[in-house]
């Protein structure tokens, strides 16, 4: 009992030790950098270029209607007579009018056009929060291996001593002493290994969020974990519902839809209005009052060329079934993709689960148990070096789990093209 006790203490000197001592290195962090997922996300809203470019995007296809709305410009034409006839000049202006259903046609093209460029602006904006909850949870899930790496070198350096003790009582040998300063090495080299890992994990989340200052990003304040209840079936109904590459597609499928109904009215002509003025020459109406002459009249376009519009029908047609193709075909794949990704929520949960509940708990255990027989003289300094490895082993698959099913979780609501309800739960990953 006054072992176990002896070792609950170092393991919470250690705790309390093992954090700075991973946090004090190198220049102060960004005291405006953003740490908490929240956070996280708004800096990547505001900052990320990705995002403002689908939102230029969906400005620029809003911008098509009035556009598809418009009639053509009218015509002004001028002539002036050089040869002395009756008429000296005229001039005249004409409003073209495509043919009946033509511009309705072509607005709810562009119509449809807007409302799928929304959607992949959505579905942009979701993507980039799913990145941005990946690297955050990644970034969460370095520090707490940090931390527990910074445990376990403290703790072998407790055991370096317990066995130095037992040498010099001559109830150990040297080559334990031996084998705790290579444990000792390995798990510094170990804990060396993860510190530079922060680097490029920092330069992945400076890439998503866009963030170009030097100064180091401090560590996230991952907070409660945020557990919940992911569905198959509602999963696969709400990605056929609401995801939103998924509308956009559908989008794009009635737009071309509308089109095809715009190429078949390249079969009618469109009709001209106009009206002309001719100025009556002053010589000619020397004995008569002068009257100037107006002319209204109306033109037709002559579509003869129908070879070239059944075609273009026919061009419009293939458009319109690929796009109902390849919708299909990102549906499946959709779908295919949200059953992979819920295995690996699910089995990330379950390991998760397991080392929680079993795994770290009895990891626990028998390296208090390890330590009190060693030091009892029951057992060798390399049972002891095993449960120490054992502990680790399991504490770091926990926190790996953890960050996994978050990740997971959120690709899952990427696909459904919405935020599934939480429970926060005790724990986290700091």
């Amino acid at each position: 009992m006054v072992r176990s006790s002896v070792l609950t203490a170092v393991v919470v000197i250690v705790t309390c030790v093992a954090v700075p001592l991973f946090g004090q290195a190198g220049p102060a962090a960004d005291a405006n950098a953003p740490r908490t997922l929240s956070q996280y996300l708004q800096y990547a809203a505001i900052h990320n270029p990705g995002l403002k470019a689908a939102f230029e995007e969906w400005k620029a296809a809003l911008e098509q209607i009035p556009q598809a709305r418009a009639l053509p410009d009218p015509q002004f034409t001028y002539g002036y007579f050089i040869e002395k006839i009756d008429t000296r000049q005229r001039a005249g202006i004409m409003q073209e009018f495509p043919w009946f259903g033509k511009i309705e046609a072509r607005t709810d093209a562009a119509t449809a056009a807007v409302k799928a460029a929304q959607r992949r602006y959505e579905a942009t904006r979701l993507e980039l929060f799913s990145q941005v909850k990946v690297v955050f949870y990644e970034y969460a899930y370095l520090a707490a291996a940090i931390r527990i790496a910074g445990e376990s070198v403290e703790l072998m350096r407790h055991f370096e001593e317990v066995a130095r003790t037992k040498y010099i009582t001559s109830t150990a040998t040297h080559p334990d002493i031996i084998r705790a300063q290579i444990q000792l090495a390995e798990l510094q080299d170990q804990f060396v290994a993860l510190e530079r890992r922060r680097d490029p994990t920092v330069g992945r989340i400076d890439a998503v969020l866009n963030r170009r200052t030097p100064a180091p990003l401090p560590w996230p304040e991952a907070g409660p974990v945020q557990e919940t209840h992911v569905d198959r079936a509602r999963l696969v109904a709400a990605l056929r519902e609401s995801n939103p590459q998924l509308q956009a597609a559908a989008f794009d499928v009635e737009r071309l839809g509308r089109e095809v109904d715009l190429a078949k009215r390249d079969f009618y002509p469109s009709i001209g209005v106009g009206v002309e003025w001719m100025d009556m020459d002053d010589d000619a109406m020397a004995d008569t009052v002068k009257n100037d002459e107006v002319v209204v009249g109306v033109g037709l376009n002559l579509p003869i060329w129908r070879r070239s519009y059944r075609a273009g029908e026919q061009q419009a047609r293939a458009a319109a079934r690929r796009a109902r193709y390849e919708r299909a075909q990102l549906e499946n794949d959709l779908v295919a993709r949200a059953e992979r990704t819920l295995y690996e929520f699910d089995d990330s949960g379950r390991k998760l689960r397991l080392c929680e509940t079993v795994l770290v708990p009895k990891a626990q255990e028998l390296m208090r148990a390890s330590e009190t027989a060693y030091t009892a003289g029951t057992v060798d300094f390399l049972s002891l070096i095993d449960a120490q490895q054992t502990l680790l082993q399991y504490q770091l698959q926990r926190e790996r789990a953890r960050a996994d099913r978050q990740q997971r979780l959120a690709e899952l609501e990427v696909l459904a093209g919405t935020e599934f309800p939480r429970a926060a739960v005790p724990g986290g990953l700091n």
